[in-house]
């Protein structure tokens, strides 16, 4: 095997010495909303804790070309993909600033050939058909959709498979990255952290070299490495005899992990927290992931979960956490049955927070009806703090000192002191961190559009506020499952797309005097869930023309776009009646208004702290 090299690169440093080329035997770009929204998420939820250490993202393979500093990308090119995209959507959010001459050099640049002519290349190039065109075409469009498809049409480019997907990718991060970063500090801090503290591992060497280090990379698949010092730790106190008990009680560990594709790391953490009192000099609770060895080596940690002189009863303690994690993470309830409230958590929380496993790992052997309670109250508590973006640093600092509360709670054999103390509980901590809160979010969702959070949590809050209106309409008190509802469509009132008459038609509206349509359209007010025969047909017409397609829908937030439904003098109808709001033909800024108002109304009913009730 020739010659491999490996080096560390910041985003800035690899794009701005490095020119990637995709090969066309390579597979396309395949990534879709999913996973671009998961990166994103993952790289504000950095930004959001503060830190300034390195986030390693993994490794990128490639085979340097004939000409200087090109390199052939044999394994990461989604990845690279898609942070080249981010930087083709920084470029053009820092127009006019300072930053977007450096970025635009790590987008485009001239180098030498090997003919010493001077070139001006793509910084990434995907030579797989038409996505150099593609890529052009962005650059030019002016962030307009109709400019890109125009500008592809009339070179005769398609719009299909990996080139609709690399254009819908950069839209979802241009939007993504304009509605969460609209002032300009707040833009330069994304940039500076991604520019300097989102770091890879870069290994180059020959095409055939590199191609059978990516075969064996991806037949051995991931392997669990973190683990393996916590395990040889635990090896060094059993006997030579015991080793292979050890070894496969240790894969009912590692393997219901990689399995699920959880960290680790991750959950050796949470499974510190939620068992054990944390006392560090810092005072605040954390084990961090590069603490976890250190952890086990004190004395009093040592003493505390006894693994050296009973390590086979550890061992079965993590393997016992692990099985109740993995339930929890695939929306069950400490039962071990699919659970209401644990699924909407998952829908609220998605992939880029987890925290909240460490209160309920410490909670989990709770009665089951207590556990329950303590899941929906903990949904209305995290949708405040995750609504009003707070830091998961407050957060898990107090998480890890509520577990501790709930683990002693948990303890206790007494069913009526548990109850009194887990109400104590979620009155202290849970009633008075959202009542504090109350205010922010308030304010939160006045202002709140299509692209304040991920589209997941957006489809959750409108799947929450449909399904409240028709529990409400039909007169039920428990919540059916969220997934009826989160499975529909959303549906933008007033048209994403909108054709030339009706954008002159809303710009000449008297309420509509200096508003910006592409501003309203993805207000809160101006969303709805649809079911997608109904979406199909609504199209994008005018909101009088579409108001009898919403009075077909069965979920009565969206039929009641067009008119209620009068049943009675003081029926479960007529209640909820009176907090909606049929409207006419029109359908502007000021009715868009009016129903954002509504719908922050419903939420004050929604998402509530509610003692326990005897």
């Amino acid at each position: 095997m020739s010659k491999i090299t490996n080096h560390k690169y910041t985003i800035e440093e690899a794009f701005r010495d490095c020119f990637y080329i995709v090969p066309d035997y390579q597979r396309e770009y395949v990534w879709s909303d999913k996973e671009v929204n998961k990166l994103l998420d993952d790289l504000n939820n950095e930004i959001e804790n503060g830190s300034n250490s390195e986030y390693f993202i993994g490794t990128i393979l490639v085979s340097p070309s004939q000409d200087k500093n090109q390199f052939d990308v044999i394994d990461g090119q989604q990845r690279l993909t898609t942070f080249f995209l981010i930087l083709c959507a920084l470029k053009a959010l820092f127009k006019g600033e300072p930053q977007e001459g450096i970025i635009n050099n790590l987008i485009s640049t001239s180098y030498t050939n090997s003919d010493g002519d001077i070139e001006t290349s793509l910084k990434l190039n995907p030579k797989y058909e038409n996505a150099e065109e593609v890529i052009k075409a962005i650059l030019k469009s002016d962030n307009q959709p109709e400019n890109i498809k125009a500008l592809l049409n009339s070179a005769g480019v398609s719009q299909f498979g990996a080139l609709e997907n690399i254009i819908n990718a950069y839209f979802t991060i241009y939007q993504y990255l304009k509605f969460n970063y609209q002032e300009t500090g707040t833009l330069k801090k994304y940039w500076g952290n991604l520019s300097n503290n989102i770091v890879f591992i870069q290994i180059s060497t020959d095409v055939s070299s590199a191609l059978k280090i990516f075969e064996t990379i991806n037949e051995r698949g991931v392997g669990l490495n973190p683990m393996d010092l916590l395990k040889n730790l635990l090896f060094t106190n059993v006997k030579l005899d015991e080793f292979n008990r050890l070894k496969n009680d240790w894969k009912k560990i590692t393997n219901p992990l990689e399995s699920n594709k959880e960290k680790p790391l991750r959950f050796l953490r949470y499974f510190l927290m939620a068992n054990y009192k944390i006392e560090n000099a810092r005072r605040d609770g954390i084990v961090r992931e590069d603490e976890i060895y250190d952890w086990f080596s004190k004395k009093e940690n040592i003493a505390a979960s006894n693994y050296k002189q009973e390590p086979f009863v550890f061992v079965r303690k993590i393997i016992k956490t692990v099985d109740n994690f993995i339930k929890l993470t695939e929306g069950k309830g400490n039962d071990g049955a699919d659970n209401v409230y644990m699924n909407n958590i998952r829908k609220l929380t998605g992939g880029g927070f987890s925290l909240h496993y460490v209160l309920l790992l410490a909670a989990y052997n709770l009665p089951k009806d207590l556990f329950d309670y303590l899941l929906k109250q903990l949904e209305t508590f995290l949708f405040y703090f995750i609504i009003t973006r707070t830091s998961t640093k407050i957060l898990e600092r107090n998480f890890s000192a509520w577990a501790d509360e709930l683990r002693a709670i948990s303890l206790l054999t007494d069913y009526d002191k548990q109850k009194a103390q887990l109400n104590a509980f979620v009155i202290n901590r849970f009633k008075e961190s959202t009542t504090q809160k109350q205010p922010e979010l308030t304010d939160a969702l006045k202002r709140y559009h299509f692209y304040s959070l991920q589209q997941y949590r957006t489809r959750y809050i409108l799947a929450k506020f449909t399904q409240h209106v028709n529990m409400a309409y039909k007169g039920l008190a428990n919540p059916d499952n969220l997934n009826d509802y989160t499975n529909l469509e959303i549906e933008h009132i007033l048209p994403n797309t909108p054709n030339d008459e009706l954008l002159n038609a809303f710009n000449s509206h008297v309420n509509n005097a200096e508003k910006d349509y592409h501003q309203y359209k993805v207000k809160l007010g101006n969303l709805t869930l649809l079911e997608k025969p109904i979406n199909i047909v609504a199209g994008r017409d005018f909101f009088k023309d579409k108001k009898d397609q919403y009075k077909m829908s069965k979920y009565y937030l969206t039929s009641s776009l067009n008119e209620l439904s009068h049943v009675g003098a003081n029926t479960s109808i007529t209640r909820i009646n009176n907090k909606l709001k049929a409207f006419d033909n029109e359908w502007t800024s000021k009715e868009i208004d009016e129903r954002q108002q509504m719908l922050i109304d419903l939420a004050s009913e929604i998402w509530t702290i509610q003692p326990l009730t005897d």
